[in-house]
């Protein structure tokens, strides 16, 4: 069984793609296709599906899927570790991150981890926040960013950056100038809602729960898989939603969308950085620790300052 082999099935099985893996790892997509049929071979039995388009893994390739990642996280580890030992920084580093962290926070911050370390390869998994939170305890990643509490004890989770979420409404909407609204007033308007393992989602509910509504009270017309998705629903008119400031700041700098408050209702959250407790973290994962927390702390004196001043 070769390792490398494993490798492009686990792209093939994430991506669902046999071209999308292809170009993740750089060959043809015949070349994929015949490791993949090498693999089955290996294993007299079929691991992916071909679906239409999409590729999904069988019972027993998602058997294989998850034995892989073990491997290759293991084999990872170990050149991790031993680089360490000679005084070198590099290796590949495979993150999480929910949607906002992945689309809107983490990039910017592991530019600049490249920027420091040259010589390591930082993979970015994208998922809802139950994803991340199964990945981090399955070991499919080593550490993940999130926007909701996790209720696993193998978790730990320390909080690092505070976020901003407000009712987003396009500016032909009848409150795109008006400074706030009632929620008996929101109930009665067509909304958008993420869908059911988002962070945002759970960060929404709570925040009603607390007020005495539940996601009932809102007329709910779509669930949407991702944040882009509601970006656009909202701008095609399908309904509102409320969204992180972050993910629409671009929207609202240009003004297509407007932000609106909700009277007596403070939309915050927490992303937190997660990780196991019983997992032994590869000398990278630490690295990258320490800087994402001088990275978060930066912020924090920078805000605080702001505030004095």
């Amino acid at each position: 069984m070769d390792l490398w082999r494993l490798q492009i099935f686990c792209r093939v099985v994430e991506l669902r793609s046999f071209s999308r893996a292809a170009k993740a790892v750089y060959l043809s997509q015949p070349t994929v296709s015949s490791h993949i049929k090498d693999l089955e071979n290996h294993f007299d039995c079929k691991l992916v599906d071909r679906l239409g388009r999409e590729v999904i893994p069988t019972k027993t390739g998602s058997l294989l899927y998850g034995y892989a990642t073990k491997i290759i996280a293991l084999k990872q580890e170990a050149e991790n570790a031993l680089a360490e030992f000679q005084g070198k920084i590099k290796g590949r580093l495979t993150i999480g991150g929910s949607t906002i962290p992945a689309g809107y926070i983490l990039p910017p911050l592991l530019g600049r981890f490249k920027e420091d370390y040259p010589e390591v390869v930082v993979t970015l998994v994208q998922g809802d926040t139950e994803k991340i939170i199964g990945d981090t305890l399955e070991g499919n990643v080593e550490l993940g960013i999130v926007g909701a509490k996790a209720r696993e004890a193998q978790l730990v989770q320390k909080k690092i950056i505070d976020d901003q979420m407000f009712l987003t409404v396009p500016r032909s909407h009848k409150w795109a100038t008006k400074p706030n609204v009632a929620m008996n007033e929101l109930i009665r308007e067509p909304f958008i809602m993420r869908e059911m393992g988002s962070g945002t989602r759970k960060s929404i509910e709570q925040v009603l729960y607390k007020s005495g509504y539940s996601l009932g009270a809102l007329n709910i017309v779509a669930e949407m898989g991702s944040t882009e998705a509601v970006r656009q629903g909202i701008k095609a008119g399908m309904g509102i939603s409320i969204m992180s400031e972050c993910a629409v700041a671009e929207e609202l700098t240009i003004g297509s969308l407007k932000k609106v408050k909700i009277k007596d209702l403070t939309f915050k959250r927490a992303f937190y950085l997660t990780f196991h407790r019983h997992r032994t973290q590869s000398p990278l994962c630490r690295t990258f620790i320490k800087f994402l927390n001088r990275q978060t702390d930066t912020k924090k004196t920078y805000a605080k300052s702001k505030i004095v001043h």
